[in-house]
């Protein structure tokens, strides 16, 4: 009888054994995985999941980041619709930049250590708890910059001075008309165009965005309406430099305003979006609308117009190391206190679907972040954005997110 209870007692500790890690408090965590948001295939939000993939370990040359938060900008949800030249093959991981803490580093990588706060650029998989990336792509950030702050610097205070300083050559007394004033790009533009005396900023926004950025632009004009004239009753000449990341009919727009030795830049093309699914009607009516730009007519009314994407010089044409003067450069410009950037809200990596949508709707006043370390709230985490723990996906319906309470974060 008592072998008998013996043999009882040790079936009982296996079948116990056999059933822990079904309980998510006492399963141990795979130190060789990581939560990561991954995009299962183009299209609307159902097509964001969050799941686990194997823990990246860093090659030559390369930094291994333990991320504490991620940007999230409006370039992301045109990949996700698959709205870019070229798209990358999914599923993948989303996200160009992050911030986090140096886990390790890979052979030949020098100026890193363990425990280095940074941020860096990432040719993708920056929403994830782990990434590894070129150190060339990697800055140490100051002790009084949060990691949140971290993550809303780089892609747009980069993108706002190299288009102000490198390509418009900004100097005093200058006039400066920048698109979509309220967002994290527009913010930054106004932080360091107040770092030149006697700069005019001239900003377009949704009407609910002006009393909170009143104080960033001097002039602010509704989105929604022929902001042309308005302009020129304060400015008859019209303005210096034209900052635009609408595109269609905004580009004809702009280059009325601008005058003899202006420089028009655009860097993005948002119009393009109009539902949560790619479009070809707005990319074909946005395209329709682009004033289709006569050389000789640039020649006679000296006009200048130009391109700018900080993603395409870093990754594609080997500009980082105008990127890292850039980022010294701006760095200084924080450590003076003469900039800040603005965080509208923080999302965890299971409310990437609510984030992208308040982004999609144009409601943030400032930079959305992927706080890695925050738990979801309760209504947000019943909206499933979890996979299996084998990935397979598990595919939902589309949903009416109107009927949602929208609960952002904000800092």
């Amino acid at each position: 009888m008592a072998k008998e209870g013996t043999e009882i007692a040790e079936e009982t500790e296996q079948m116990i054994d056999q059933k822990e890690p079904d309980n998510p408090v006492s399963a141990a965590v795979d130190p060789k995985e990581m939560r990561a948001v991954v995009l299962t295939g183009f299209g609307g939000l159902n097509k964001l999941k969050v799941t686990k993939k194997p823990m990246p370990e860093p090659q030559r040359g390369e930094v291994k980041i333990r991320v504490k938060a991620c940007g999230l900008n409006f370039l992301d949800l045109m990949v996700r619709q698959g709205n870019i030249d070229n798209p990358p093959k999914t599923p993948l991981v989303p996200g160009f930049e992050c911030s986090g803490i140096v886990e390790s580093v890979g052979e030949n990588t020098k100026g890193f250590e363990i425990g280095d706060r940074v941020m860096a650029f990432v040719n993708y998989n920056a929403w994830a708890e782990v990434v590894c990336t070129p150190l060339d792509f990697v800055y140490k950030i100051p002790d009084d910059m949060t990691f949140s702050e971290a993550a809303a610097f780089s892609m747009n205070f980069v993108t706002a001075y190299m288009m102000l300083f490198e390509v418009a050559n900004l100097r005093e007394g200058m006039s400066v008309l920048v698109h979509s004033a309220g967002g994290a790009v527009g913010l930054a533009v106004a932080q360091l165009c107040s770092t030149v005396p006697n700069v005019t900023v001239f900003g377009t926004a949704s009407p609910f965005k002006h009393e909170a950025i009143k104080h960033s632009v001097t002039h602010v004009f509704d989105r929604n309406i022929d902001y042309v004239p308005e302009v020129k009753k304060i400015s008859p000449d019209g303005v210096d430099i034209v900052l635009d990341c609408l595109c269609g009919e905004n580009t004809g727009k702009s280059l009325t305003l601008l005058k003899p030795m202006g420089t028009y830049i655009l860097y993005g093309s948002s119009n393009m979006v109009t539902g949560e699914t790619k479009s070809f009607f707005s990319f074909a009516k946005s395209w329709w609308q682009v004033e289709k730009v006569n050389p000789i007519k640039l020649y006679e009314e000296n006009k200048v117009i130009a391109g700018f994407s900080l993603l395409n010089l870093l990754f594609k044409q080997g500009g980082c190391n105008q990127v890292k003067t850039a980022v010294q450069k701006l760095l200084s410009l924080y450590d003076q206190k003469k900039i800040k950037p603005v965080v509208d809200s923080l999302w965890a990596l299971e409310e990437v679907k609510e984030a992208m949508q308040r982004i999609h709707d144009r409601g943030n006043i400032g930079k959305l972040i992927l706080d890695v370390e925050k738990s979801p709230t309760p209504l947000m985490a019943n909206d499933s954005t979890e996979t299996s723990e084998a990935g397979e996906e598990e595919e939902e319906q589309e949903e009416d997110n109107d009927n949602k309470e929208r609960m952002p974060f904000i800092q």
